[in-house]
């Protein structure tokens, strides 16, 4: 079925709006969750890395690095927890009518991108107010969130298309977005790894996340000595290169196996 079809527009504009609604139906301050929500975890994690553990204690605009992280970090949670599940949540409607499945995912994915985009808007004021030094570069930061959206959906379709026969996958991928976390310089700096340890923080930046959070730092915050990218600590093309392009072959690959399972997923479910 062509996905660009009027059926297939419609479909995907009202499970966007449908779900934005019932995230916040029943309660009391409704949408303003959607931006005190990461403002509250940020707070948590500032106090507690930043504050008490001292985490990036000589790193200029540290707490704007670590608020910037966190939103993108959060927007990946989201995009492929939400993924996981949205087949399966949606088998009513699977079994009801023909459409293009895709659509699912890329509603979870819209709705991520809505809530990921007034977090940035937070991001961008905090950073405003403390001083942050913004210039012309900001503009690199639209090819790196395309990066981030385009992986995230690689992931969301894969976690999905697995989710609809192995039910124990939540979990597990459950632990394995919290070991991501950490994983991932989000609530440390990657200087304190690079500095004791350059070979395994060189093998952290292979990881598309740690890439972009730290392009991103770099490009709002400008400081490449606090906060090095890919491209400065690994001087070899062929690897730098390599975090790039996961993403694409990511998504490739999560499309190609959605689409070869999706006519099983009503009788499945």
């Amino acid at each position: 079925m062509n996905f660009f079809s009027r059926r297939n527009k419609i479909l995907l504009k009202e499970l966007i709006r449908t779900d934005f609604k019932l995230r916040y139906q029943g309660s009391v301050i409704g949408y303003v969750w959607s931006i005190l929500k990461p403002v509250l975890l940020f707070i948590i994690m500032y106090l507690v890395f930043v504050r008490f553990l001292r985490f990036g204690n000589s790193i200029p605009h540290f707490a704007v690095a670590l608020l910037l992280a966190l939103t993108l970090w959060n927007f990946f949670a989201e995009t492929t927890n939400m993924g996981m599940l949205s087949v399966v949540s949606n088998g009513a409607l699977l079994r009801k009518i023909s459409f293009s499945k895709p659509i699912i995912i890329f509603s979870v994915v819209a709705n991520a991108l809505i809530n990921f985009l007034i977090s940035l808007g937070v991001v961008i004021i905090f950073a405003l107010i403390n001083g942050v030094q913004m210039s012309w570069t900001v503009i690199f930061a639209i090819p790196l969130i395309m990066e981030l959206v385009l992986f995230s959906t690689g992931v969301a379709f894969i976690l999905s298309t697995l989710f609809v026969k192995f039910r124990d996958l939540g979990p597990v991928w459950e632990v394995g977005m919290q070991a991501g976390l950490y994983g991932t310089p989000i609530i440390y700096p990657i200087v304190q790894v690079s500095n004791t340890h350059p070979e395994i923080a060189k093998f952290l930046m292979m990881n598309p996340i740690a890439q972009i959070v730290q392009d991103m730092r770099y490009i709002l915050t400008f400081s490449n000595n606090t906060n090095p990218t890919v491209w400065q600590m690994i001087h070899n093309p062929f690897i730098v290169i390599i975090p790039y392009i996961i993403p694409v072959i990511v998504f490739v690959l999560g499309l190609w196996i959605f689409n070869k399972n999706s006519n099983k997923f009503a009788e499945t479910i």
